[in-house]
């Protein structure tokens, strides 16, 4: 169920984002071709995954189906078939109680502080490697406020002004934008969608169908994955605030944090148990 946990709210069955772009730019601006990221995985029917070894996709874990199993993601246009899926042990799915008690209320505390408890991030084994196209690199240090985001997915697009709807499409044209860190601890890096007098130049935030793809930060002259698009926060009741808006707040899981269990997987050494 790939979305923004957020909106697996907002849409009642399912949970990130396309970029939300500022108002007051074109939106030819953000648009980008393939080719400027070709590491970037779509998941099936909405979300993202991105690249980072020839036969290992990493995405959140709450894009992977939890019916039915996960048979295929498409690189570079490409279906490449999936041979297994490891999500990490620290993760679970919001209860469907807590779920109930925000659709039925529009108060929805308990359900952010539940998302925020989980280590929302998982890999993907795919049966061939993939020769035709290159793995993103890791960034190895840990993002840290301040930092410049590169922010690049093709989930559900509108402006900062109006937000976009949460029952419009959640794959779209593929968008790049940036963001600057506000906020990083642990798990998790946070920035927020800033108004033009406040804005980068192409200010952006993810939205819908954006979840698992990539944050990347500038080391050396190149441009890194540093994380992967997660969960949001508005203020307001959940069940009529429209995401996308200036002011709104972005999470992202922090890959540094996980580096370890990352080199564990890929390299087949045996797993902890969680």
């Amino acid at each position: 169920m790939p979305r923004l946990l957020l909106l697996a709210l907002l849409a009642v069955s399912s949970t990130s984002h396309a970029i939300v772009i500022r108002h007051d730019v074109p939106d030819a601006d953000y648009r980008i071709p393939a080719s400027a990221f070709p590491a970037l995985v779509d998941m099936p029917h909405e979300g993202h995954g991105v690249l980072i070894a020839p036969q290992w996709v990493i995405t959140a874990a709450h894009t992977v189906p939890g019916h039915g199993g996960l048979k295929q993601v498409v690189i570079g246009g490409t279906p490449r078939d999936v041979e297994d899926v490891v999500i990490h042990p620290g993760y679970a799915r919001p209860p469907q109680a807590l779920i109930d008690q925000a659709l039925s209320t529009g108060e929805w505390i308990l359900t952010v502080v539940q998302i925020a408890s989980v280590d929302d991030i998982a890999l993907i084994k795919l049966v061939d490697p993939v020769a035709d196209v290159a793995p993103a690199a890791l960034h190895k240090a840990r993002a840290e406020p301040g930092q410049t985001l590169q922010l690049i997915g093709k989930g559900a697009t509108g402006t900062g002004a109006d937000g976009h709807d949460p029952q419009g499409p959640n794959r779209t044209e593929l968008r790049r934008g940036f963001n600057t860190i506000t906020s990083a601890h642990d798990r998790w890096f946070c920035y927020v969608f800033d108004e033009p007098e406040a804005a980068l130049p192409l200010e952006a935030k993810t939205g819908s169908g954006d979840s698992g793809g990539p944050a990347l930060v500038e080391a050396e002259g190149q441009w890194e994955l540093a994380g992967l698009a997660a969960w949001g926060f508005i203020h307001g009741d959940v069940r009529t605030a429209r995401p996308g808006r200036y002011g709104q707040f972005t999470c992202n899981v922090r890959l540094s944090h996980y580096a370890d269990w990352i080199e564990r997987v890929v390299s087949g050494a045996p797993q902890e148990q969680g």
